[in-house]
């Protein structure tokens, strides 16, 4: 009785898990194929916005460090 239990949560767990790959299987190729694109494409886009927001926020920050330092030279040209 105890071993027939066991097989049963043991086929269980085989099936649940072999179910978890075939979805997570369907929904990497629906990815992959979105578009039209390749799968290495797809990925590497969907990494590189972060980094592109990233870059943006920072070329922002470097553009007001030179309008401040090009008013602080204006500034001190002008008190002499």
């Amino acid at each position: 009785m105890e071993s027939n239990k066991a097989v049963i949560g043991a086929l269980l767990f085989i099936i649940l898990v072999i179910g978890a790959n075939f979805v997570m299987f369907a929904i990497a190729r629906g990815a992959a194929r979105s578009n039209q694109k390749g799968f290495l494409e797809t990925i590497s886009k969907s990494l590189n916005i972060s980094t592109q927001k990233k870059d943006n926020s920072m070329e922002e920050l470097r553009q007001k460090i030179e309008e401040l330092e090009k008013g602080k030279k204006e500034d001190a040209g002008e008190s002499k």
